[in-house]
């Protein structure tokens, strides 16, 4: 334990001659506002990272998704909003508070019984009368995360479907709500419709324990595989991708997902 303090101890100072007379001028031009594009892009490089499956590549990505939070509590101690201390102190005070069943006699079984503890704990410390169920939930979240813990946290609340079956009967109404308005060419409702069905597939995943989110990713990383397959195959063949034929193209996505299947 003393070594990994010293080693953040490092990495705070690091920071702070950064930021100070004679340190960096790019570091030092630094604000929170500036630096939430950095938090995203680290924090999804952490994932790619876990995706490949190297211990390296995952202990590189997180040492740079750490910079972070270094970076906002340096700034904050210099305007002497708060400091690193303040923050470790807040975890781990919260950590302690919010699993009452593992530093107190509280008694939780499941996981499912631990997150509505959570929640209740949350409630309770942050010391609000929330307006809705529903509240606390991120704005900025992507849509497919924000529309799963939307219903997640209204299923909660018992506003829910009682069996998968009426969920993916929900997922095939939608479905033909929007073909209806496609074929009657209403731009207007067709994003209205599409917007729906894909709220029902979100429903559907939360149901069957599938997060869209990481699904969706999977397809989007699935699909540029395939299509690599096709650009490198047709860039061996000397064909372009405008001269190669529509057949030529499917031929070589079904082989890219045959190797898949064969673990190539």
């Amino acid at each position: 334990m003393e070594n990994e303090g010293a080693a953040f101890e490092r990495i705070m100072e690091i920071m702070r001659r950064l930021r100070g007379p004679g340190g960096c001028p790019w570091d030092a031009e630094q604000t929170h506002e500036s630096l939430k594009r950095y938090l995203l892009e680290e924090a999804y490089e952490v994932i790619e990272a876990v995706d490949a499956g190297s211990p390296e590549m995952l202990r590189e990505e997180l040492g740079d998704l750490l910079l972070q939070p270094v970076f906002h509590a340096v700034i904050a101690e210099e305007r002497g909003a708060f400091s690193m201390e303040e923050v470790l102190g807040t975890l781990a005070d919260k950590l302690v508070s919010r699993h009452p069943h593992v530093f107190g006699d509280q008694v939780i079984k499941t996981s499912q019984e631990q997150l509505e503890n959570w929640e209740r704990l949350k409630q309770k410390e942050k010391k609000e009368e929330r307006k809705s169920a529903l509240s606390g939930v991120p704005p900025h979240l992507p849509a497919l995360m924000k529309a799963h813990k939307v219903t997640e946290k209204a299923a909660r609340v018992g506003f829910d479907w009682s069996h998968v079956d009426e969920v993916f009967a929900k997922v095939v109404e939608e479905l033909h709500e929007f073909e209806e308005t496609m074929l009657a060419g209403d731009q207007e409702r067709m994003e209205a419709e599409l917007g729906d069905l894909l709220f029902a597939i979100v429903n559907l995943g939360r149901f069957l324990s599938i997060d869209p989110e990481e699904a969706l990713r999977k397809t989007i990383a699935r699909f540029t595989a395939r299509f690599g397959h096709i650009e490198e195959t047709l860039h061996g063949r000397g064909v372009s991708l405008k001269d190669a034929s529509q057949e030529e193209m499917e031929a070589l996505w079904e082989e890219a997902k045959q190797r898949e299947r064969q673990g190539d």
